[in-house]
């Protein structure tokens, strides 16, 4: 790898997702190849030339691009200083197979929300233990890029969402440190992914991560309270590990967990 290269490339634990990367390149210029996913690339600085398909395309920065698997392409840097990029490489759980031939014409999305949400996806992605919130941004961005492509969303039944909302309500409150994934409550619920988010939080005003997060903190001040070590309670209410806990205790709360449960001389615990 060329001095100035850097690449970060993992898994993480959200169904359909089979890759995320991250990476800088200056003189790294891709040839000719394909993969057998869809490459949803969000290019934050410098510029991407690229081929589709013999068809030569380009993605600025601050650009979202759809490429759809099989279909071979290039890529390389428009400028010296090169490019940072970020990418999801997703299955058809997400993003038909049948779609291939609208985004061979149309692999640019000028959807600045879309964009935002893709970014805002990374974010979650990048830290280990919001699988769920994951899963539900990208069920949003998915919807986005399928309408790009030009086909309409399913059309959300309304009468039935705040029974709906109660039934995903019911299944998050039996284990909040076992929650299923979204395409799991899609599925044995038989609504889309992007029915039950918009069900629940027109019930509930949040979305169901928010609502499981929520679920998971409170049980965490408990035990806090009780004396149990943070790195204990991570683990015995649902997240990933202290430090996961702490993030979302700090951003609920506006205190880390060891502030919150520190003893007061002369004042009653809160």
């Amino acid at each position: 790898m060329a001095i100035g290269e850097h690449v970060r490339a993992w898994r993480p634990a959200v169904p359909g997702v089979g890759e995320v990367l991250h990476a800088h390149f200056t003189e790294h210029a891709y040839p000719a190849h394909t993969h057998d996913l869809w490459t949803v690339l969000l290019v934050d600085t410098g510029g991407v030339s690229y081929d589709l398909e013999r068809h030569a395309h380009g993605a600025p920065a601050r650009s979202l691009t759809l490429l759809p698997p099989h279909v071979p392409h290039d890529g390389r840097a428009v400028a010296t200083s090169g490019f940072d990029k970020r990418v999801l490489y997703l299955d058809e759980t997400w993003l038909p197979l049948d779609l291939v031939g609208a985004a061979v014409a149309r692999p640019s999305v000028r959807d600045d929300q879309a964009r935002r949400d893709v970014a805002a996806l990374h974010d979650v992605l990048t830290a280990p233990g919001d699988e769920l919130e994951a899963e539900s941004r990208l069920a949003v961005v998915a919807e986005r890029l399928v309408q790009h492509l030009g086909r309409t969303a399913p059309a959300p039944r309304t009468g039935r969402e705040p029974r709906l909302a109660r039934r995903v309500r019911d299944r998050l409150d039996r284990d909040v440190t076992d929650v299923p994934t979204l395409g799991t409550l899609a599925g044995d619920l038989d609504a889309h992914p992007t029915q039950l988010i918009r069900a629940f939080s027109r019930e509930f005003g949040l979305p169901p991560h928010r609502y499981v997060t929520g679920r998971r903190v409170d049980r965490a001040r408990r035990l806090l309270l009780d004396g149990m070590p943070a790195a204990e309670v991570a683990v015995e209410v649902g997240f990933h590990d202290q430090a996961h806990l702490i993030r979302h205790f700090r951003r609920t709360l506006g205190v880390t967990p060891g502030a919150y449960a520190r003893p007061r001389s002369g004042l009653d615990a809160p």
